[in-house]
């Protein structure tokens, strides 16, 4: 597994809803956007920013491998397109997503698969849902 040595930044994002209205997403760095339901209402809903956490760490990742690989410079674009489907059964979840990498550049297909498959390494995305993390919850009144 790629072993990177990277500046800390605050993370974390706080959810705000109300009786009606759209969720009201903050992060610590003070990004911020609301959330949507319907299906027909542009914008994103809970499922599209845990695809596009994944489909933005992918590509931030693929052009950290590509550095390291020293290919970088004959790369001329990432793109991640993430989508998932849901389980049928049992809680609800993701069970699968279906990631597609499209590396353009002038590099040879070994290296595209190099890249895309060290880029699933290093993604701290892709390796917190391939895991099995801890939920440490409180609660406030």
């Amino acid at each position: 597994m790629a072993d990177l040595k990277a500046r800390p930044r605050p993370t974390g994002a706080t959810a705000v809803l109300g009786r009606a209205g759209f969720a009201h997403v903050t992060s610590v760095t003070k990004g911020e956007l609301d959330i949507v339901t319907s299906p027909s209402q542009p914008g994103f809903n809970p499922l599209d920013l845990l695809y596009s956490s994944l489909s933005a760490c992918l590509v931030l990742s693929a052009r950290i491998a590509a550095s390291q690989m020293g290919v970088l410079d004959r790369i001329t674009e990432l793109t991640a397109d993430v989508t998932g489907e849901k389980a049928t059964e049992g809680p609800s979840r993701v069970e699968r997503f279906n990631i597609v990498f499209a590396i353009k550049g002038d590099i040879d297909e070994r290296t595209r698969q190099k890249i895309a498959h060290t880029a699933e390494e290093i993604c701290t995305v892709s390796n917190t849902i391939r895991g099995n993390p801890e939920f440490a919850t409180e609660i406030f009144g």
